[in-house]
């Protein structure tokens, strides 16, 4: 079968590779270079490397308790039960995991989790040494690789997923397969302030909308609480905390306790929400205080981190850092069953880009690589097997880009531009929502896409795409009335300190 892998992360490397030892012709289409995405940028490592009192049953159990209860427990089931083939299979692939001195993995511990079970490299560097052992090993297969593609859209014939139409140099080409495989990573640039880097403009998922695709959860976009508070957005690994690091406000205190009984290690989107509140509260920035662990284990332990918080300035070692969350990572996307298939025939989805249902409300640290790995080996396994659901035609009620032809109107005295949805989607679609905020931020948007001329360039299509998926993230959050995980809806308005 003709494959083509659209995306190149963990997810759609791994399911390249999978697909190409299994006897397929693969096409890797990538936007930027090989290797570039969202994998390369993971600090904090791998979940899935159980010791002698842990187990996948207990993986699971955390999973699901991080979900706040949404998640599928079959597809949480496969995830931690298919864990140490993925996690032995990178280590075949070249993934050097930091080991101790006698030679066994070391594991660390993240908030949320009951055990050490994850594997790291390079310290805080996991993503990286991933995203180069999987981008050498897919060169030297016989993989075709497309870098510097935009994916326009899919194509689909007669309902079924048949190709891509792909933007490269400014002219437009279609792309034929037997099955496509989306794994285009997420939306963090919906977003003012976000972890995520510039091409992460859910440009996968906007194109499964138009073709017809079953689209869930979008409303659980997971924001990351550490990121440091001091110029470009810079992630400060969880991982941090795991060995010990305190969240502080202005005086000193652990306010986290107050919130939660795990504190700082309690669920992303609580610890998140907790420092949103405090840093408002006292109208700075909260403080993460590392200074225990010591200027040797820092240096050792997240090289990384310790050489960008010291280019900007700080000793993390000697005095506590300022930190505000960001956008981080969506847990809603295409919905998939078990091997990634979607509702369209020939389509799949993997990674970010994809709901599988393991993250339910709120994903657990360091299932986001394994999950790609996971699932991406299960997707290519699965191109060549019969089709088990049916096509979805594309809905009345999906927004669409294109039906006006005139600049985009107004909202409010502000024309349109990606740094005002960007700030719209921060202020009304964030960390705390409010009914009235989700209904004007749904109108404004509403506004500006009844307006939205065809794009053309690359910029224009990534705008395209931001405001679908705008309008599709504040429609699903205006929806589920209750507050769940990411999901927060905050009866009285609270300002957010702007710090980034």
């Amino acid at each position: 079968m003709n494959v083509i892998v659209v995306g190149s992360g963990i997810a759609g490397l791994t399911a390249a590779l999978h697909a190409q030892e299994a006897g397929h012709a693969v096409t890797v289409v990538t936007k930027g270079a090989l290797g570039d995405g969202c994998t390369g940028y993971a600090q904090g490592g791998v979940a899935g490397m159980y010791g002698p009192e842990d187990s996948a049953s207990r993986h699971a159990s955390d999973t699901i308790s991080a979900g706040a209860g949404l998640s599928d427990p079959a597809a949480v089931a496969v995830l931690v039960q298919d864990a140490a083939a993925r996690i032995a299979e990178l280590i075949a692939r070249g993934v050097a995991f930091d080991r101790s001195p006698e030679g066994e993995l070391l594991l660390g511990r993240e908030a949320a989790h009951s055990h050490a079970r994850i594997v790291h490299a390079g310290g805080d560097a996991t993503g990286a040494a991933i995203a180069r052992a999987l981008a050498a090993a897919t060169r030297h297969a016989a993989i075709t690789v497309v870098e510097h593609a935009f994916l326009a859209d899919l194509i689909v014939t007669q309902g079924e997923a048949r190709g891509i139409r792909v933007l490269v140099d400014g002219a437009v080409s279609d792309l034929a397969a037997d099955a496509v495989i989306l794994a285009t990573g997420g939306a963090g640039h919906l977003y003012a302030h976000t972890t995520n880097p510039a091409g992460t403009t859910g440009d996968g998922i906007a194109a499964a909308l138009r073709a017809g695709a079953a689209v869930a959860d979008l409303e659980f976009m997971q924001f990351h609480p550490t990121i440091l508070a001091e110029g470009p957005a810079f992630l400060v690994s969880e991982a941090v905390r795991g060995e010990g690091a305190t969240l502080i406000d202005v005086d000193g205190r652990r306010f986290v306790f107050d919130t939660h009984p795990d504190g700082e290690l309690a669920p992303r989107d609580v610890v998140s929400r907790a420092i949103a509140r405090q840093a408002a509260a006292q109208g700075s920035p909260v403080r993460l205080d590392a200074t225990m662990l010591g200027a040797r284990m820092l240096a050792h332990r997240f090289p990384t981190i310790d050489r960008v918080t010291r280019e900007r300035g700080f000793d993390w070692s000697e005095e506590p850092i300022p930190v505000t969350p960001a956008a981080h990572y969506l847990m809603g996307g295409v919905v998939t069953d078990l091997d990634g298939r979607t509702s369209i025939p020939g389509l799949f989805a993997v990674g970010e880009a994809a709901r599988t249902g393991v993250h339910g409300a709120n994903r657990l640290a360091s299932n986001s690589l394994l999950e790609g790995a996971v699932f991406g080996a299960r997707a290519a396994a699965a191109v060549s097997t019969p089709w088990t659901t049916s096509a979805a035609s594309p809905s009345a009620e999906t927004p669409s880009i294109g039906r006006g032809a005139s600049p985009l109107p107004r909202v409010d005295g502000t024309p349109f531009s990606r740094a005002a949805l960007q700030r719209l989607m921060w202020d009304d679609v964030g960390l705390l929502r409010t009914e009235e905020g989700l209904e004007r931020a749904l109108d404004s948007l509403t506004l500006w896409l009844s307006a939205a001329a065809a794009p053309v360039t690359v910029a224009e299509r990534e705008d395209a795409n931001l405001l679908l998926l705008a309008v599709s993230t504040a429609s699903a959050a205006l929806a589920r009335t209750e507050s769940v995980g990411a999901h927060y809806r905050d009866p009285v308005a609270s300002p957010l300190l702007e710090t980034v």
